[in-house]
């Protein structure tokens, strides 16, 4: 027995060893567009700051998801809260497996440029959104009376910088249309349907995501047409912004390259090929096969024995 939890011991620390190597080479090639969009996640929290201070508490507007959905109170709201957690941390676990899993089709570098860039697009257009119509927020400390539904005149320009971190994000208010919890969650469930390998898992998230969007409603934190607008927005954001990106190389074949190749090398690698096996060379020479000429046509040796018994059948 220790035998055994010795030698997977080995092979675990060997493929993590491994893994982190890969990795390292990703990050450098990569770094700069995955701290663009770290640094823009700072820009989206600026911009969701920035806004609070023009947000004018007001009755709340008629909302269908309201008369629908009860309200679940302020005491019930973190629940919309654990269930995002929950998600959000199981994708960032999900996203480090290569790292100890034998079966993998990601690299946890890649994966992350994708999913900022699909992050960065949507939260482009959701302060566009935002800040081109500000509405009473529905949430408990955005009503009337509430001493957080307005902030003060700032002090000064580090005050805002500083943006209140993690309070000011937490109670936040006019940041509405539409819901940054729905892009994050529809980001990651996008991705995992694409490269993730579990089909029930599949099936399960994007039923989490249409509980957190109902939970969302039934908390009071967003208006329904906040999370209508999510879920169309950012699944097309998705679709297209995916349509430009390099396809991630698919790691469950033996064969697959380090790095995707993009849009130009693939189509020049096509016609290559195309090209060699107009001409009757093969593109890999390994795997080239002897042909034999008879009568003014190309034969493989694989037909040279059939062709031998019909000649000798024939005579």
């Amino acid at each position: 027995m220790t035998l055994y939890v010795g030698r997977e011991a080995s092979k675990l620390w060997k493929r993590v060893c491994t893994e982190t190597s890969t990795e390292i080479n990703l990050l450098l090639e990569n770094w700069k567009y995955l701290l663009a969009g770290l640094v823009f996640q700072y820009v989206h929290g600026l911009a969701a700051r920035g806004v609070h201070y023009l947000h004018q508490p007001g009755p709340l507007l008629q909302d269908v998801g309201f008369f629908v959905l009860p309200e679940l109170g302020q005491d019930k709201a973190y629940i919309s809260e654990t269930l995002f957690t929950f998600i959000f941390i199981s994708f960032i676990l999900w996203s480090f497996h290569p790292f100890i899993l034998k079966g993998k089709k990601i690299y946890t570098v890649l994966v992350w440029c994708r999913v900022l860039a699909f992050l960065v697009a949507s939260q482009i257009l959701r302060i566009i959104t935002f800040y081109s119509t500000q509405l009473p927020g529905p949430n408990y400390h955005c009503r009337e009376g509430s001493r957080l539904a307005r902030l003060p005149r700032p002090d000064g320009v580090l005050e805002v910088l500083l943006i209140n971190f993690p309070r000011g994000i937490v109670y936040g208010c006019g940041d509405l249309i539409f819901s940054s919890h729905m892009i994050f969650t529809l980001v990651f469930v996008r991705t995992y349907q694409k490269y993730g390998m579990r089909r029930w898992i599949k099936q399960f998230i994007w039923c989490l995501a249409v509980v957190q969007s109902l939970l969302i409603v039934a908390s009071r934190k967003h208006y329904t047409v906040d999370i209508v607008v999510a879920w169309y927005t950012v699944n097309l954001v998705v679709f297209f912004i995916d349509k430009k990106l390099p396809e991630m190389p698919d790691r469950s074949g033996a064969t697959s390259s380090l790095l995707p190749l993009n849009i130009k090398d693939k189509d020049s690698r096509t016609k290559e090929e195309n090209h060699k096996l107009l001409n009757g060379n093969s593109g890999d020479p390994a795997d080239r096969r002897l042909r034999t000429q008879l009568n003014g046509k190309t034969l493989e040796d694989g037909n040279m024995g059939h062709l031998d018994a019909a000649m000798n059948g024939s005579v």
